[in-house]
């Protein structure tokens, strides 16, 4: 079933002559265990696809459903609660807390959500990052790779059923960006999450198991790839 369904969603800015339709008419659907990519050249609207999907931005028309609710029967209260126990965010603005150390990032989710990683699982989850050794540090104090990084722990450290990551590797290395692949993919289908991951690095799409093309605002399923079975 369905977690994530977009059903005629269109996103507009502007008026008149100065309309812009940043996503044409759009269906999609994500099933929990799916990683999803969504691929396309700048400006062709796929981080407005990401945000409208996430309940950053309300569509101009059709419905948002997240486990079978309609985003747009709720009021703002409603859908930051379902934004904040259902959904991740990886930005490409890392969005960290300017005064607070790596660790004190993730605690600071532990004072409006439950049920996040364990001291165990964190641990483990810095590992596999490579930001262990940064956890007394400030935003500050890291380099935009390792900002990054601590942004996906994060992202990851509250169990979203849904993650969207918008150019999750830009600011990595090759080595790190497949290795931050290879992790999305393993958390996405031992906890069956649906993740979306937006990029320009054709390369990784082989993680995934869907791939999506966004070409002026509009999305159409490219392929369908089996070889992200093998990569676990």
């Amino acid at each position: 079933m369905a977690i994530l369904e977009l059903n005629n969603v269109k996103k507009s800015f502007g008026s008149g002559h100065m309309k812009v339709d940043a996503l044409k008419e759009t269906n999609f659907s994500a099933e929990p265990g799916e990683l999803i990519a969504v691929i396309g050249p700048s400006g062709s609207g796929k981080s407005t696809f990401l945000t409208v999907a996430g309940g950053l931005q309300t569509p101009t028309s059709g419905a948002i459903l997240v486990n079978n609710k309609d985003l747009a029967d709720l009021n703002e209260k409603q859908r930051s609660k379902i934004r904040l126990k259902e959904i991740g965010f990886i930005l490409q603005a890392s969005n960290l807390v300017p005064f607070l150390n790596v660790d004190n990032q993730m605690k600071l989710l532990d004072n409006v959500k439950k049920d996040n990683m364990s001291k165990e699982e964190l641990n483990a989850l810095y590992d596999n990052l490579g930001i262990k050794e940064l956890r007394k540090k400030y935003p500050a104090d890291l380099s935009g790779g390792e900002r990054q990084r601590v942004a996906i722990a994060k992202a990851l450290y509250s169990k979203p059923s849904i993650l969207l990551a918008d150019e999750p590797t830009a600011s990595l290395d090759s080595e790190k960006a497949y290795e931050v692949m290879e992790l999305l993919k393993k958390e996405t289908t031992q906890n069956k999450t649906t993740t979306i991951v937006v990029t320009h690095d054709t390369r990784l799409i082989e993680y995934c198991d869907k791939v999506y093309e966004m070409t002026d605002g509009v999305l159409k399923l490219k392929e369908t790839s089996k070889k992200s079975q093998a990569i676990l």
